[in-house]
């Protein structure tokens, strides 16, 4: 099954100095049947793209914490997919939401996605109201609805150290 992980920059940092990625608690997000039943029309791909919005959108949650405590932190989102056989549904939590049970080592990741710089400002800025937009406040869902207006760019998980090195520096 394609997962989709939530991470953050820093977490992407991770992923490269230990060759694994570990998802916050187990949680990863999928195009599980029930996401499937709450779609009235898409095709995979359509589907699947909803499964990593919602982990994009964890990603803001992660983001939230990290800009608390370093302002410095740079704010994008960022979702590491990969395909894993040994998942748990959790239509209880929400409707893509899945578990995994440890690290998910490099060799199973598919893909990179991480936000570009011009989407920082709208990044910073729905980080700050996530749970504001959680709870239905309007001006905080029109936030972070501008971060999500930005698509997240696609990386082969081999550009991982590059991307790292030329495109998001440390500090920045």
């Amino acid at each position: 099954m394609r997962i989709y992980i939530p991470t953050t920059v820093a977490g992407l940092r991770r992923l490269l100095a230990d060759g694994q990625v570990q998802p916050l608690s187990g949680t990863a997000f999928a195009l599980t049947p029930a996401l499937r039943e709450s779609y009235l029309a898409g095709d995979e791909e359509e589907l699947e793209y909803a499964a990593m919005t919602e982990a994009a959108r964890a990603s803001l949650r992660l983001l939230a914490t990290e800009l608390a405590e370093d302002p410095a932190t740079p704010p994008r989102r960022a979702v590491v997919a990969a395909d894993v056989d040994d998942v748990t549904l959790r239509p209880d939590l929400d409707a893509a939401v899945v578990r995994v049970a440890g690290p998910i080592p490099s060799l199973k990741l598919a893909s990179i996605h991480l936000d570009l710089a011009d989407a920082a400002d709208a990044v910073r800025a729905a980080a700050a109201v996530i749970d504001a937009a959680d709870l239905g406040d309007e001006d905080a869902e029109l936030a972070l609805g501008d971060a999500e207006d930005h698509d997240l760019a696609w990386y082969g998980v081999q550009e991982l150290p590059f991307l790292l090195e030329l495109d998001v520096p440390d500090g920045t």
